[in-house]
This record gives structure tokens, sequence and C-alpha cells, in this order.
């Protein structure tokens, strides 16, 4: 298996892991969006989840869910991206890394807002909202859960080649299961969100990675800086003049 995958040429070696990873995404976002135009699968699930989270609210874990849906939200996570991304391209002294994450999370809000518009689903009822009407956006796919997944999956990977070691891939894996689940169990909790909703921005995070992953393994492919004794394809060049 892995001289099959050595006899690859390199620049598929490059792109494959990537491109592996966003069309899986894409697919499974796919799938969910069919059975939320069809009502079918959700349908017996989407509405008593979220009523039986409304019936079984208490105020402290309101307060909770609250402060975390809020720093995960279009005000306070873009500042936050956008302060610690300055930090670490100024203390790292290389740009490529920050600027991968701000792109991811701007690409990946530009998929969810389209996304919105163009499906159009109505948010849950008023009377399980803790705040009626605080959310007027629409509500496929969740904003919220997409830059939470984003967010993580995106830095644990940057971090993540700079070590390759199985334990940050075992952290990294646990940290994203959850954070990414703390902030979709946030939404459907306070009844923003159906569970369709949280795991299709699940799935817009898992296919920006993807694109991360391609753009950052073309970059290393174009410098040769390919990782695991991936190279680049031999250059032919002319006899020295």
């Amino acid at each position: 298996m892995r001289d099959a995958w050595y006899r690859l040429p390199p620049l598929v070696r490059a792109l494959l892991p990537g491109l592996v990873v966003a069309l899986a995404a894409g697919f499974a976002f796919v799938q969910i969006l069919d059975e939320v135009i069809e009502q079918d699968k959700f349908t017996g699930i989407d509405e008593p989840l979220i009523q039986w989270f409304s019936e079984h609210r208490t105020a402290w874990v309101t307060t909770t869910m609250t402060a975390i849906t809020t720093v995960f939200g279009p005000v306070v996570l873009p500042i936050l991206v956008a302060v610690g991304a300055g930090v670490w391209g100024w203390r790292s002294r290389r740009w490529r890394d920050p600027l991968l994450l701000v792109g991811a999370m701007l690409v990946a809000t530009g998929i969810t807002s389209v996304a919105k518009l163009l499906v159009g689903r109505a948010r849950p009822a008023d009377d399980v909202q803790v705040v009626p009407g605080l959310e007027e956006s629409f509500s496929f796919p969740s904003g919220h859960t997409t830059g939470a997944a984003t967010l993580v999956l995106v830095t644990g990977y940057l971090l993540w080649r700079r070590r390759r070691t199985r334990r940050f891939l075992a952290g990294w894996a646990v940290a994203s299961v959850l954070i990414i689940g703390a902030v979709a169990l946030t939404r459907m909790y306070l009844g923003y969100h159906f569970l369709s909703d949280v795991l299709a921005g699940a799935c817009v995070g898992l296919f920006t990675l993807g694109l991360v992953v391609t753009l950052d393994r073309w970059l290393d492919y174009r410098s040769g800086d390919l990782a695991d004794g991936e190279t680049r394809e031999p250059r032919v060049t002319g006899p020295a003049s």
C-alpha cells in the first residue's frame, strides 16, 4: 500500500489527501441537505429534540450555554481569530499559517451565508427559543457550528503539520469533537438550530479543512517542501552554459 502511494505522481500525492477530505465532507453535506429538503429522516428527530431541550433547561446550564455560544458567535469569534492570527504571525514571523486560518474562516462564512440564502430554512419556533427573535438569519446550516469546526480543525491541522506526532493527532481529534460538539449542543439547547443544521455546519468546517490541506500541500509542492519523503518531480534542465 505504501509503495503504491509513492508510485503516484508527486502532485497527486500532494493534493489527494485534502481533496478526499473535501469531497467526503461535501458529500455528507449534500446528503443532509437532501434529507432536510425531502423532510425524510430528520423529520422525526429535529423537532422532538429541540422540544426536549426546551423542556429540560435549568438556569445555570442556560447561562453556560449562552456564554459558549456567544464566544463562537459572529461578533466575538472574528475578533478572537483576527487577534490570535495577528499574535501568531508576529510571534512566529511566519504569516502563511495565520493567513490560511483567516482565509479559511472567511471561506467557511461565505459558504454558510450562501447556503442559508439558497435553502431558506426557518428557525425553530419562537416558543422553544431562549430569546425569541434573537437570531434573524436562516437556520441551515448553523454558522456557529461552522465557525467552531473551521477554527479547531484548521488550527489543529496547521499546528499538527509542524509536529506530526500521534499524540498530538489524538489530542487534536478529541479536542475537535469536544469543542464542535459543545457548540452544536448550545445551538440546539438554546433552541436556535436543529440537529440537521449543526451537522451540516460541521460538514462545512470539514470541507473547508479539506480546501486548506489541499492549498497548503500544493504550496509545499511548489516550494519542494513536501513532508514524509514526498518530493517534487525532478526538473529537467539543459546543460550548463
